[in-house]
């Protein structure tokens, strides 16, 4: 039976029905106590219980107040019929009768209270309030169920997360509750059959997300999950779920008859990449753990599928891996030792490029071949190159603000590679331009690279030139020129640019027969609107407020 007739109407108002088979203490009731007053109302009355029944089945009241004995049918007949009904409804009786059979039949049917005639209104204020109050507390409780109910719905997806999350972390702890477990969560995950984890991670995962919202971020988790689980269910059973930042485990179930499983689960993970790439245009690389014969096994599985993952490091990204094409055997760990340190040391300090990129390769070469212990290795080399350089800087006494700046820039972004192929291209970078600093402070050649510049945007100035095209006119990279042009000058190159666009418009400006307009593209704008504000920045003044003083 429903509860809705339970809860309050649009007035606020409990129901009350009055069964008595006497007229005048019907009437009595009904006008001489103020159910209003309590926030009752009275929904109608009746002589008797077969009669009483009806109403009640009618209007569903939330109180009745009854005689116990009447003609047809009594009050403990026709109450029973109410509990059957109707059972949070509340029953209080009227009696003359004050004997033990009928107080052992009203507490059989669950009587909430009874008062004994005459009816004195105080007593029946007691019982009333009594009455209320109970409805009012069920009502709350209810309510609270409800509520709780509403909430445990909304949490189920995260609750369904944080298991799968624990099946492959830590396992199943206790058998015991289970599957109650699971059905309660609404997943199928039969004890022992064949399980196979497979992991994909978003490469460059820290660049991907740090550009985006929050609410970005979990469009595009969510967005994920939808094709993973999409696939999952078109190839195979199974559940897909965001295990950490970038990184979605989907734990397969597969059929320990089929024929061609390892078939099946390439194409999945194929069909994941693919349609990641094509729709969200990101780049994962996807895990294939071992396969396990129970899912207690999945903690194993799980591990295997991340260090195949972990071996974009070597292999390149947007891969799919699986642990078996792995090599196992044991190998040596390649060590970066003292003598290389110091060998390293000595080229940059000659600012010898040559000799610099020889000495990398004989420190970073042997390390992309370390596949044990490698990944972290690797990265540790690496985060001891960038401030050896620093010291180079420091003991040549040419060491400045910027390099210290660009060197903890350096170290955060080594954080972030993800390939040894990205981490030797990068350090090798890096240290390059470090040569060519030393190479230059030694030799006095920074005066002549920035004197080039110079000459390059005098000369070039109404082209729409950038960093890149001054940098390549130097053979220089875009982070050092910029680097040197400004330790060099005190400006950056974007600066002396537009310093040098405003004194040629100035040039052009002297002349009435050239338009405003024309200056602004001789001079390399093409928003005359924007040049203005700029030229006013510069000289205080307006183009047209400088045209006029000649």
């Amino acid at each position: 039976m429903s509860l809705d007739f339970l809860v309050k109407g649009q007035i606020g108002m409990y129901k009350l029905v009055i069964v008595d088979d006497e007229p005048t203490v019907r009437n009595g009731l009904c006008t001489l106590f103020d159910w209003e007053a309590h926030g009752i109302e009275l929904a109608g009355q009746a002589d008797d219980g077969d009669t009483g029944l009806e109403l009640i089945n009618s209007v569903q009241p939330h109180i009745v107040l009854t005689d116990v004995k009447m003609p047809t049918m009594d009050g403990i007949q026709m109450s029973r019929e109410i509990r059957d009904r109707f059972p949070e409804t509340k029953i209080v009786f009227i009696s003359g009768h004050n004997d033990a059979d009928f107080l052992k039949s009203a507490m059989q049917v669950h009587a909430v209270d009874y008062i004994f005639k005459p009816v004195k209104l105080p007593e029946l204020q007691k019982v009333v309030e009594r009455v209320v109050q109970n409805l009012q507390t069920e009502e709350m409780e209810r309510r609270l169920v409800k509520d709780m109910q509403v909430k445990l719905t909304q949490s189920m997806p995260l609750l369904r997360e944080k298991f799968l999350m624990s099946l492959i972390q830590d396992g199943v702890m206790q058998t015991k509750g289970l599957q109650e477990r699971m059905e309660f969560l609404n997943l199928k995950l039969p004890p022992d059959s064949l399980y196979i984890v497979l992991l994909v991670t978003i490469d460059d995962s820290v660049e991907v997300l740090s550009g985006r919202s929050e609410r970005d971020k979990q469009l595009l988790s969510y967005s994920i999950l939808n094709i993973v689980q999409e696939l999952t269910d078109l190839h195979l059973q199974g559940y897909a779920f965001e295990n950490r930042n970038g990184e979605y485990v989907s734990i397969l179930i597969q059929d320990e008859h089929a024929e061609e499983r390892e078939s099946v689960l390439f194409t999945l993970s194929e069909e994941i990449r693919d349609n990641l790439s094509r729709w969200l245009k990101i780049s994962v690389t996807i895990g294939i753990g071992e396969q396990v014969r129970s899912i207690a096994g999945l903690p194993v599985s799980y591990k295997h599928a991340r260090e195949a993952a972990d071996q974009k490091w070597y292999l390149g990204k947007n891969r799919i891996i699986t642990i078996d094409s792995l090599d196992t055997g044991e190998e040596s760990l390649n060590r970066f030792d003292t003598e290389q340190t110091e060998r390293l040391r000595s080229a940059l300090k000659a600012g010898d490029r040559e000799r610099l990129a020889e000495e990398l390769d004989a420190i970073l070469l042997p390390l992309s071949r370390n596949r044990k212990n490698g990944f972290k290795y690797s990265r540790y080399v690496a985060m001891q190159l960038i401030p050896l350089s620093g010291r180079v800087l420091l003991d040549l006494n040419i060491l400045t603000k910027e390099w210290d700046v660009k060197e903890k820039n350096a170290l955060d972004q080594l954080n972030q590679l993800e390939t040894m192929t990205e981490l030797m291209q990068f350090v090798a970078s890096y240290l390059g331009e470090i040569c060519v600093w030393v190479q230059e402070k030694r030799s006095g050649r920074s005066s002549n690279v920035i004197e080039r510049i110079r000459t390059f945007i005098e000369e070039r100035y109404a082209d729409n030139l950038t960093i890149a095209d001054i940098a390549g006119y130097v053979y220089l990279s875009q982070t050092y020129v910029s680097l040197l042009f400004r330790q060099e000058t005190g400006e950056t190159i974007y600066e002396y640019l537009m310093k040098v666009r405003i004194e040629k418009a100035k040039e052009l400006l002297r002349d009435p027969r050239t338009k405003f307009y024309e200056v602004c593209n001789a001079v390399g704008y093409t928003d005359p609107s924007y040049f203005s504000k700029l030229f006013k920045k510069i000289t205080g003044l307006t183009p047209s407020a400088y045209r006029d003083q000649f």
